[in-house]
């Protein structure tokens, strides 16, 4: 190991020499010495620059075959297939042109290498040129950014009436689930409310929070509009779930929403990928705090059978903690104890 350093210790150290005899040939030039720039060194020199282009070239595009069925995660959303659409398309065009500027950025220096005699062409300007270049990218991205913004109003616009409404709340570090319960309405928050046991800072004066459970998990039919109300409760997080193709930001002070339509269940996912431990996630992608790693939820998708059958099954926050109802009003306690009596029989 200690010979491998030395090693490249020394190859490092002949390569600064190296580079410092040929900084101080290319200076005493520019002062006007005779010493000529050897047009040896400008040949290997410009050979080097295709080789490289060449080598690189054959390493991208080999890379990008193997890896080719892992460039995207198997689609579980309606509005993914667009999504995907607006990925490839921008994928060739920005592709298409990247090859063209960096072949060229390569093969220059080989054509255009230090030659005696040569002298450079004085090209100050050409106005059609410049139009052409100024006006062809732009009305590329113009396409792009439009369609990309009506995929993305479509996805923001307010969720279909019948929705399911599930609220993602993030934290340092975790993510808690809120559902509606049968009147599909999520009671209201205040930060204010905030405590050891009532994460959610849940206003239970609001009778639409008296049938809000919660799950340790997110539980949506396949099938079925879906909407997610996302909120953050301390710093900045990111709801990323992506078969599903949906990420948004959760933002302190100010809720977003992302609505979307799940095609495959979950246990149609583990038969396509033949995976029996496979599951739907939600990561956070904002590097929020040292706990950041350990933001998941598992999302599960079911038949919409199964999931009213499991709405059915779920217990109130009250239900779980009466001690929640402490302090609202005898009106709402009347109701959240028809509704704890409801949900027993």
């Amino acid at each position: 190991m200690y010979g491998f350093l030395i090693g490249v210790g020394v190859v490092l150290l002949l390569s600064l020499v190296w580079m410092v005899f040929r900084i101080q040939t290319l200076v005493s030039v520019v002062k006007g010495s005779d010493k000529k720039i050897a047009t040896g060194s400008n040949k290997v020199n410009a050979l080097l620059f295709v080789l490289f282009l060449v080598g690189s070239g054959i390493l991208m595009f080999w890379y990008s075959i193997k890896e080719f069925d892992n460039y995207q995660l198997p689609l579980a959303s309606e509005h993914g297939v667009i999504t995907d659409q607006l990925f490839w398309i921008t994928t060739a065009v920005t592709g298409i042109v990247f090859l063209i500027t960096h072949v060229l950025l390569f093969l220059f220096p080989y054509m255009y290498q230090y030659k005696e005699g040569r002298k450079a062409s004085f090209y100050p300007e050409n106005h059609k040129l410049e139009i052409i270049w100024t006006a062809v990218p732009g009305v590329v991205m113009a396409g792009l950014v439009i369609s990309g913004w009506m995929a993305w109003s479509d996805i923001t616009a307010p969720a279909p009436e019948k929705a399911h409404v599930v609220e993602i709340m993030g934290y340092q570090f975790a993510w808690d689930v809120r559902y509606p319960g049968k009147d599909n309405v999520l009671g209201d928050y205040d930060y204010r409310l905030i405590n050891a046991s009532n994460s959610h800072g849940i206003d239970f004066s609001d009778k639409n929070s008296l049938d809000d459970f919660p799950s340790p998990k997110v539980v949506i039919p396949k099938g079925e509009p879906v909407l997610f109300k996302i909120r953050a409760r301390d710093v900045l997080h990111s709801v990323y779930a992506p078969h599903m193709r949906l990420k948004m930001d959760a933002v302190p002070g100010m809720p977003t929403r992302f609505w979307f339509v799940p095609t495959k269940t979950t246990e149609e996912m583990r038969a396509e990928l033949k995976d029996p431990n496979f599951e739907y996630e939600i990561a956070c992608t904002e590097i929020c705090g040292r706990g950041h790693f350990s933001m998941k939820k598992v999302i599960e998708v079911v038949e919409p059978a199964a999931y009213q059958k499991w709405l059915a099954e779920q217990k109130s926050f009250i239900q779980q903690n009466p001690a929640l109802a402490e302090g609202i009003n005898p009106e709402s306690k009347e109701l959240a104890g028809i509704q704890l009596g409801d949900s027993n029989k």
